[in-house]
């Protein structure tokens, strides 16, 4: 057998796994930095694609360096190879099955392959921002993270009224989102960070505690209460009613003026593990220890 055909189907293998794990590489890091703002999602997928692409000729490089190989005519010399099988030793026996798992890798890497250029073949991007007559064509929806700042200063007036035991006050750091400095009662204080209308970060303190976006309470009570905010802001969220979303979250941290007052629904006791009850059920707002919960 000619050395020549083996050295270049060995290199087209090399050369199939460098990019497959390229490709994996992409795939696991998913939308990067630098793929931008507008169309970082079609980016990603032509990306991707073209690697797939590279994978897939690469694949047929192997199959074509394997098909040109010629099998010897006479029997193949195993030299001192030819002992493996009378080896005792685990470390060398263990090289048939290596030898195995390289070529089941190979075969779905190939299966993997097919599936993923079918896949993305059905997928015409024709919704995508590529397509630049359609995108004008099509009305662009209103989503909470683009609400003019007027809108966004009429909705938190309107739960200002609603709520009257809770004060609001409206600042505008970070150009023209909004961040709201929220007291409830003399029980706590909150501050909210906004990007239109979708809440992006709450921090909850103590009534005397100074507000700011970066440092948590030094009181636990508060730290778990801020816990169970960020969770409550992720049940409310509805991004075809950000209205609806941020007066249910008001209403919701609203509850919590009677914080320290409150008997748990779950245990009927004040305090828990020296804590209060810290959970508001989302639909009812009945107060519960963690430990009580539904």
């Amino acid at each position: 057998m000619a050395v020549e055909p083996l050295y270049n189907a060995l290199s087209a293998i090399k050369t199939l796994r460098s990019n497959v794990a390229v490709a994996f590489e992409s795939l696991g890091n998913g939308i990067r930095s630098d793929h931008g703002e507008d169309g970082k999602e079609t980016k990603f997928l032509l990306e991707l694609q073209d690697q797939l692409t590279v994978v897939n000729n690469n694949l047929r490089d192997v199959e074509q360096s394997i098909g040109n190989l010629q099998p010897p005519h006479n029997p193949f010399s195993l030299g001192n190879s030819g002992y493996l099988s009378h080896e005792y030793s685990h470390d060398r026996q263990a090289l048939y099955s290596q030898l195995v798992l390289s070529y089941k890798w190979t075969d779905k890497v190939h299966e993997y392959c097919n599936l993923a250029h079918a896949q993305l073949s059905q997928n015409s991007l024709t919704r995508s921002y590529t397509n630049t007559a359609s995108a004008k064509r099509r009305r662009v929806q209103t989503s909470s993270h683009n609400v003019p700042p007027h809108a966004v200063d009429k909705v938190i007036t309107q739960i200002d009224r609603l709520l009257p035991e809770m004060s609001v006050s409206i600042t505008r750091p970070f150009a023209t989102n909004v961040v709201l400095h929220v007291s409830v009662g003399r029980v706590l204080r909150a501050i909210i960070a906004f990007k239109g209308l979708l809440i992006e970060w709450i921090i909850v303190k103590g009534f005397m505690e100074s507000l700011d976006l970066w440092t948590e309470s030094r009181f636990k009570v508060f730290r778990k209460v801020t816990e169970n905010a960020h969770a409550a802001v992720m049940r409310f969220y509805m991004p075809p009613m950000p209205e609806v979303s941020v007066k249910s979250f008001m209403t919701w941290l609203h509850s919590f003026n009677t914080l320290f007052s409150d008997t748990c629904k779950g245990c009927g006791l004040h305090l828990r593990n020296a804590m209060p009850p810290t959970w508001r059920e989302f639909r009812t707002l009945e107060p519960y220890h963690e430990e009580c919960k539904p």
